[in-house]
């Protein structure tokens, strides 16, 4: 029995084979987009941890070497050598198509080409720990940028593989089935139809042929001859038992 209440007509069981078709390409097409989805994810992801753990590394150089220059360096002077920053970054955001989703890109550009020009103070009242904190910020800041790039990337397609998931799924499961079983009944009623369309033109050419031959039987006892009756009286004294019908055919 078909799951839905469908017209088991010729041109329902075409609309259904062709939606069927569709279905099984769409179905193939989307488990391509998944898998291919699921690849380029777990690639990311263990992009993503290899630049966590590089700049997680990065970021407790900077701290300790700010914590060894802070304890060397009196407040007020710490404050005064990074109150003013010296390099300017100048961050886009672009988007690269991955398989139907969008996954930003971040490029940045420093106002200086000299990488070695991030120091916005002196050296004689600071000691080379404060160096070397904002040299390892300096060095992880690309990495940096990438981790955001890659972290946001993972969590775009991880969407986007749940959402094609369900939408596998629900061809699988449900699309696909239910389609084959309205097709299935749909043949079914029109076989049966067509049976029985065959059954009843039997019968009227079996009771034509059937009138045609009384037909004819008819034409030729009138052409042939004449039916007369005679009536027999059987029984003695008056009784009438009954009557027998004669029919004699005069030449």
């Amino acid at each position: 029995m078909a799951a839905t209440q469908v017209n088991p007509t010729r041109m329902e069981l075409t609309r259904l084979k062709k939606k069927l078709v569709t279905a099984t390409r769409g179905h193939k097409l989307l488990k391509d987009k998944r898998d291919e989805l699921m690849r380029q994810f777990l690639d990311m992801a263990r992009e993503n941890m290899a630049l966590r753990e590089k700049v997680e590394a990065g970021i407790k150089a900077a701290n300790t070497n700010f914590v060894i220059a802070k304890a060397g360096m009196s407040e007020q002077i710490l404050h005064t050598a990074l109150m003013a920053p010296k390099q300017e970054v100048q961050l886009t955001c672009k988007d690269r198509n991955v398989m139907s989703v969008d996954i930003p890109v971040f490029e940045y550009t420093t106002k200086s080409a000299d990488e070695n020009d991030i120091y916005s103070y002196g050296f004689a009242f600071t000691s080379g720990d404060l160096d070397g904190a904002v040299k390892s910020l300096a060095d992880i800041l690309p990495d940096m940028l990438r981790l955001a790039e890659v972290e946001k990337s993972c969590q775009l397609m991880a969407a986007e593989i749940e959402k094609t998931r369900r939408r596998v799924n629900a061809l699988e499961h449900v699309i696909i089935p239910e389609a084959q079983n309205n097709i299935k009944y749909i043949t079914m009623k029109l076989d049966e139809n067509e049976r029985s369309t065959q059954i009843r033109l039997m019968k009227v050419k079996d009771m034509m042929l059937k009138d045609a031959h009384n037909y004819s039987n008819r034409a030729c006892l009138r052409k042939y001859g004449r039916v007369s009756k005679s009536v027999k009286r059987k029984g003695s004294h008056g009784n009438c038992r009954g009557f027998l019908l004669i029919y004699t055919l005069d030449r």
